[in-house]
């Protein structure tokens, strides 16, 4: 089994921060590509940012400039730098890990959810 768990969502000003983590634990032998997705009530949802093992990111258009990707290999750890938020910006935020498990099996694990809400 391996879970996601995230942290660090919250109600923010626009034009503010937030950084939201993601830890995976459980029966992980490695990870390959981790992202954030979001999801705004009554719109489907869509790839925010993501990065591989070896560090390359990718990201929406929406976020290029503001949001910085980030992980940490040792931590089983990503992160979501946002900066510069916006209401538009308001969304279930979901971790999402490509993980190979111990009996070397691929997953892809999706975490619980955390709620970014901008105020204008």
């Amino acid at each position: 089994q391996v879970q996601l768990v995230e942290s660090g969502g919250g109600l923010v000003q626009a034009g503010g921060s937030l950084r939201l983590s993601c830890a995976a634990s459980g029966s992980i032998f490695s990870i390959n590509a981790m992202g954030w997705y979001r999801q705004a009530p009554g719109k489907q949802r869509e790839l925010v940012a993501a990065i591989t093992s070896g560090g390359s990111t990718n990201y929406a258009d929406s976020v290029k400039g503001r949001f910085t990707i980030s992980r940490d290999n040792a931590k089983n750890t990503v992160y979501l730098q946002m900066n510069s938020l916006k209401p538009e910006d308001t969304a279930v935020y979901y971790c999402n890990a490509v993980v190979v498990t111990t009996t070397l099996r691929y997953l892809e694990v999706w975490g619980q959810g955390t709620l970014v809400t901008v105020s204008s």
